[in-house]
């Protein structure tokens, strides 16, 4: 039972961030200078490259400002961030890099950091090795090593005892197309010890002390120079006769990564937040779980196990996303987030600043929205937003910004026509806004009339605050932050849609100010909205607050938007017989919406083949042995499946995630499938002959998730065991603060720290302190017990150079 427990142990890991900027770049190797190329940057796994920021216009100090997110959805050792210069008749040069160590990460999680950029060198290192040996033979067995131009690389290892005087060499054979070779082949090095009686050279005994196995990687180029992929050494004193020595090692550059001193090639700025989960079996959460699910149902609500979470955590933005989702999926975000702004109301004085500090409500509601309106938004405000990006025109009516040849009234023209496009979209948009935010908003309605009765805006203020101010104009702001966008747009796009997210602030402020126009500090803002027609806007943005918090339910249109959830380019495995010599394999745009699934020759271009979603009968992974590939995975419909190589680990991960979302309720779904290909008359994974025959291996199971969304409440549980044990000294003082005030009576001078809780009934939340103590000591006696220290020398946790 213990064995099947450790089986449902998952490791998850994710990271976020953002590229800032870079400062001082040097010079690249080659004829062209620095200040002549455009530059960008990469982000790799080891060495495979996972994201891409866009080219950055020529400059030695470019500001990339390019956010990221992705699962890790595998062991890694190194975490590299490269800059290169743009090249148009040649590769891409190389500025320099930054590697972290993923045992160095914590060190800058959650902040800004200058790094220096590192020289890149070609013999750099690559993945992992394992070997197993004694004093006489090698048995050597390499998992996830590069790709090679896009391909599994055909690798071979060279084998050296290296020593005082001596350098014996050995080579294996040449593996193909593979990126996990494992090379089955015995060598013979002969080492004579002082100590032993047949003796036939004269090695003293501290020679032995110098004597290293050295394997060094490398893939096997034919006709050009061999590509160099790493090293490892083993002192030979480590081999004992006696037993075999079985562990995994990092391939390190030549002469095991000493560093040389190089030029200064500038620096980067980063923010980095990795996330390593150990996620325990289902029922270790169930108390966390049962008693944050009750926290809407506590009186006084500043009691409950959710407000103490992010009450203690204030300062803390991430502790916040895992408890909303969890309160999602449990369909108690409702409830909750209405009994804390009803306590924030409580606490308003004046009805113009309702919901507008940075409170718990506040965070809860623009979580929700970011999740629950992701749809939305796409639909809403994509087709918008993509044509402002790709039309580029001018839009800058400040006089002191305006460019020489600028005329201030064509530009006032360009961005009144935007304006009027997004606001359009916007409050046209009700029929599509998500029910559980009209839920929240039509409390929240509720709730600011009764707590300001005699002001007839407060019913709108109290929407517009979230879905103008929060959620639609912050959207505009930063498309690439919600997805509308792959990257961050460039500087004058920026500005465009900066003013174009301030007028949405605006006009929908109207709707609930008594104060329009004269509001503004800025002349050429007061000029600018002259030109729309207050009253109808006004008409118009009561009419959609009114839509989207009244009780009424709205009328389904009965056909539902396409969304679309993800694109991007893959290689793609012909359908059907082809000519020999022929490629299998060609480059297509593969485009997921919410009803199908379609590759194209290029982005934009007319659909080659359609599926509907509703046709998916599994979404699996293929062996890298099928096809000599890595990142394959398998789309199986009605007729023959889909193989589909992504660009990354990251990316295969990503589009089986989405598309086993999107197909999981589907009808007829399959309960296994073959990892294989069928191939010369049978599948290659069971070695059945008929092309129909049922799968050998299960399915992957897709957890149902409530709203249409991708919530693990495992890892959201345990996420939120992390965030309370990081807080364990704050958990502690607000024990101490509800004694205080329980024990003594009348008033009394409190300590500073205690003004920082909201504490309304003593005793009740003690109770409910006294009970997260209890089920986090539990939690982490759960954790102690099942020895998640990984050995060192495992694949998880290789060794890094030399060992003793």
């Amino acid at each position: 039972m213990a064995e099947d427990d450790d089986a449902k142990i998952r490791i998850l890991q994710s990271l976020r961030g953002k590229i800032c900027e870079a400062k001082n770049l040097g010079s690249v190797s080659g004829p062209n200078r620095q200040r002549d190329l455009c530059t960008f940057c990469t982000i790799s796994l080891d060495q495979e490259e996972v994201f891409r920021t866009k080219v950055f216009d020529k400059s030695v100090c470019p500001f990339y400002g390019e956010d990221f997110y992705f699962e890790i959805p595998r062991p890694f050792q190194c975490l590299s961030f490269y800059v290169y210069a743009k090249s148009v008749f040649q590769r891409d040069l190389p500025v320099g890099k930054v590697s972290i160590r993923k045992d160095d990460l914590c060190k800058y999680s959650g902040k800004e950091n200058w790094f220096s950029l590192q020289t890149v060198d070609p013999n750099s290192e690559v993945q992992v090795i394992s070997r197993k040996a004694d004093d006489s033979q090698m048995i050597i067995e390499c998992k996830e090593l590069p790709l090679i131009s896009g391909q599994n690389c055909d690798p071979y290892a060279t084998v050296s005892l290296v020593g005082p005087a001596r350098s014996d060499q050995k080579k294996t054979k040449v593996k193909k197309k593979t990126s996990n070779p494992h090379f089955e082949e015995t060598f013979f090095f002969e080492v004579t010890r002082s100590y032993s009686r047949r003796t036939q050279f004269n090695v003293e005994e501290e020679d032995i002390e110098k004597l290293e196995i050295k394997v060094d990687l490398w893939n096997n180029e034919n006709l050009a120079q061999d590509v160099f992929l790493g090293e490892t050494r083993v002192p030979v004193k480590i081999l004992q006769s006696d037993h075999i020595h079985k562990a995994w090692y990092l391939l390190q550059p030549k002469g095991n990564g000493n560093k040389s001193k190089s030029d200064d090639l500038g620096s980067l700025r980063l923010k980095l937040t990795y996330i390593e989960d150990t996620v325990l079996p289902s029922a270790c959460y169930t108390p966390l779980c049962t008693l944050l699910l009750k926290s809407p149902d506590v009186k006084p609500i500043s009691a409950s196990a959710a407000h103490i979470l992010g009450d203690i955590c204030r300062e803390r933005y991430e502790v916040i996303l895992p408890m909303v989702r969890l309160l999602l999926h449990n369909n108690r975000f409702v409830p909750f987030v209405s009994a804390v702004a009803a306590l924030e109301l409580d606490n308003t004085q004046e009805a113009n600043t309702i919901f507008r500090g940075n409170s718990l409500a506040t965070r809860c509601i623009d979580d929700m929205m970011k999740i629950v309106g992701k749809n939305y938004l796409s639909v809403t405000l994509k087709p918008v937003i993509d044509e402002i990006c790709e039309s580029n025109k001018t839009c800058e009516i400040d006089p002191i910004k305006l460019k020489e040849g600028d005329n201030v009234e064509v530009n006032k023209e360009n961005l009144q026509g935007y304006v009027q496009k997004v606001f359009s979209s916007i409050t046209q948009s009700s029929s599509n806004c998500p029910p559980l935010m009209c839920d929240v908003f039509r409390s929240l309605r509720h709730l600011a009339c009764k707590r300001f009765p005699g002001d007839p805006h407060v019913q709108y203020s109290a929407v517009s605050s979230f879905v103008f101010l929060r959620f639609f104009a912050v959207a505009v702001l930063s498309p690439h932050s919600f997805q509308l966008r792959s990257h961050h747009p460039d500087p004058e796009i920026s500005r465009t849609l900066t003013l174009i997210s301030k007028t949405i602030q605006t006009l929908g402020s109207w709707g609930s100010l008594s104060k329009k126009l004269s509001s503004f500090k800025e002349t050429y803002m007061y000029d600018f909205f002259k030109s729309f027609q207050e009253e109808k806007c006004i008409e118009k943005v009561k009419k959609f607050l009114d839509e989207i918090s009244s009780n009424v339910s709205k009328e389904s249109s009965g056909l539902e938007d396409a969304v679309v959830l993800k694109e991007g380019e893959v290689q793609k495995r012909a359908q059907g017989r082809k000519p020999p010599g022929m490629k299998t394999f060609k480059k297509r745009w593969l485009r997921l919406t919410n009803r199908e699934l379609s590759y194209h020759k290029h982005k934009g271009k007319d659909a080659d083949r359609t599926i509907n979603v509703k046709n998916i009968r599994a979404v699996e992974k293929v062996d890298e042995s099928a096809f000599n590939r890595k990142n394959m995975f398998q789309v199986v419909h009605s007729e023959k499946p889909l193989y589909v190589q992504a660009g990354n680990c990251v990316e295969a991960s990503e589009w089986l995630e989405v598309l086993s979302q999107v197909s999981r309720c589907n009808e007829g779904r399959l309960a296994t499938f073959h990892p294989s290909n069928y191939t010369s008359g049978a599948w290659q994974c069971c070695q059945s002959l008929s092309s129909n025959a049922p799968g050998c291996k299960p399915c992957t199971t897709t957890m149902l998730a409530n709203l249409q969304l991708d919530i693990d409440c495992d890892r959201e549980a345990e996420r939120i065991f992390s965030l309370l044990s990081a807080n364990d000294t704050k958990l502690q003082s607000m024990e101490d603060a509800c004694a205080s005030l329980a024990v003594y009576q009348g008033p009394q001078r409190e300590p500073e720290e205690y003004s920082k809780f909201t504490i309304q009934e003593p005793k009740e939340t003690f109770h409910t302190l006294k009970q997260l103590r209890n089920i986090m000591e539990e939690l982490q006696r759960q954790h102690n017990s099942r020895n998640d220290v990984r050995q060192y020398g495992s694949l998880d946790n290789p060794i890094v150079g030399k060992t003793s």
